[in-house]
């Protein structure tokens, strides 16, 4: 099974390929390597809201990500971009859970501690190793 890091484009949506529009726009559907969750769909729909062209990711469906460009000189560029905040976006996503992971076993390990055992377990589980 892939993981959350494998998550990469790769390739057009064969069903949808690139179409030229009445107006000076060509839609573009770009593939991802397998269904990402909802929570890292989100957060990518999230970090990308101040990209030109706009992007689109639908949470439910997870595996297309929906844009446009305005010359085909622009396609490049524009997968370019894209893979660049796939790649951050998991980056985050994976901070994230570690995170949560260490913020749980953190509220596990001192629950009902509150003496000096509960104030060396609270600063254990705060240190940073990075």
């Amino acid at each position: 099974m892939e993981g959350i890091s494998d998550i990469k484009i790769v390739g057009i949506d064969e069903s949808r390929p690139p179409r030229l529009r009445k107006e000076p726009y060509i839609d573009i559907c770009f593939r991802l390597s397998h269904q990402a969750p909802g929570d890292w769909c989100e957060l990518f729909s999230h970090q990308t809201t101040n990209l030109n062209p706009s992007v689109r990711l639908d949470k439910r469906q997870g595996t297309f990500i929906e844009t446009y460009v305005r010359d085909m000189a622009e396609i490049a560029p524009a997968l370019e971009q894209l893979k660049l905040a796939v790649a951050h976006c998991t980056t985050t996503y994976i901070e994230r859970r570690q995170q949560q992971a260490r913020d749980d076993a953190a509220a596990v390990s001192t629950q009902g501690d509150e003496g000096p055992q509960g104030q060396l377990n609270r600063i254990v589980a705060e240190l940073n190793y990075d």
